[in-house]
């Protein structure tokens, strides 16, 4: 099963259990998978991928984290919580976070898979690290590693 499949039948249940903010979450899911069908067709594509749409949950758990420290600075607790709730809910359908370690390594092999000798090839590197590893780390932080490993 995949995530799409994965996404409508989570939604069926919560439509069942009459969870509203658990469907609210769900179709705002199913939205952007659409969206993004919508603009891949335009260009002439396919459908997208189960690694596009971990890519773009993980896009979504990223601009809630933002709203919810934005919400709490702004001392807004109630919203704050609802954002924390709908990542919740999206984390749900990605993979499991890599640890620190697990991360580190999975950069290492990154940097050897792609013969990487300096900093002008984090491209590269990112690039392999976003193909293999889609959803199960926060790149932003890996780009810090990348350059402490290559520099070392």
């Amino acid at each position: 099963m995949d995530l799409r499949e994965k996404t409508t039948a989570a939604a069926k249940d919560a439509m069942r259990a009459r969870d509203s903010a658990r469907l609210s979450t769900l179709r705002l899911i199913s939205a952007a998978i659409k969206d993004r069908d919508i603009d891949a067709r335009g260009e002439g594509k396919d459908a997208i991928s189960d690694a596009d749409i971990t890519v773009l949950l993980a896009k979504m758990v990223r601009q809630r984290q933002e709203s919810a420290s934005v919400y709490d600075s702004g001392n807004r607790p109630e919203l704050a919580a609802k954002e924390r709730a709908e990542i919740a809910v999206i984390e749900e359908f990605l993979p499991r976070q890599l640890d620190s370690a697990e991360v580190e390594a999975a950069i290492a092999a990154a940097i050897a898979a792609t013969e990487a000798a300096s900093l002008r090839d984090m491209g590269r590197i990112m690039d392999y690290l976003r193909v293999n590893y889609a959803g199960q780390m926060d790149f932003g932080k890996a780009g810090a590693i990348i350059k402490a490993q290559l520099n070392g």
